[in-house]
């Protein structure tokens, strides 16, 4: 059944258009027209995004970064690893995803370290995805407000993780 569902969809959208006098064909193609445009507006956002997390990431100063914090999340009992999921997680879903694949495949899916960077994977966004690409193609330029608000509830999200995923597992 799954495979006549879309041309279904298809057909009821040709139809309610034609019961309503609306030419399908014209409408198609002025709403393709108007997805390539937007497409060309959003395209320098993603560019720059994307730019911008392989310079991040692939320049080490992630590690360098992470190297300093591993004494104080020892003492604090916080899994060195789930970090760098929780501070790339709100630049790239994608890239989030990768390193949760790579502590699936050291730790295991079921262990406190993969439950616990699923749950923050799960629970958080990808605020400045976001910002850049959406905010960026329809033109706002005062972010402020929106940058810190999704920061701070990806921080909380992380803080709320860490607080009950260990009654979990």
């Amino acid at each position: 059944m799954s495979r006549f569902f879309i041309p279904l969809i298809v057909l009821f959208v040709i139809l309610y258009g034609s019961i309503k006098k609306i030419n399908v064909y014209d409408s198609f193609i002025n709403g393709a027209n108007e997805g390539i445009h937007m497409v060309r507006n959003m395209f320098p956002s993603l560019l720059a995004m994307i730019f911008a997390v392989n310079i991040f990431s692939n320049s080490g100063v992630l590690d360098l970064f992470f190297s300093f914090l591993k004494p104080l999340l020892l003492f604090l009992k916080i899994p060195f690893e789930i970090i760098p999921v929780a501070v790339l997680r709100p630049l790239s879903g994608s890239f989030g995803l990768g390193l949760l694949n790579d502590i699936y495949k050291v730790y295991g899916p079921d262990s406190h370290v993969g439950i616990l960077s699923s749950v923050i994977q799960g629970s958080s966004d990808t605020t400045l995805y976001i910002i850049s690409l959406y905010f960026g193609t329809i033109g706002i330029r005062k972010i402020r407000y929106a940058l810190w608000v999704g920061l701070l509830a990806d921080l909380f999200m992380v803080l709320i993780s860490l607080i009950l995923v260990p009654f979990l597992t």
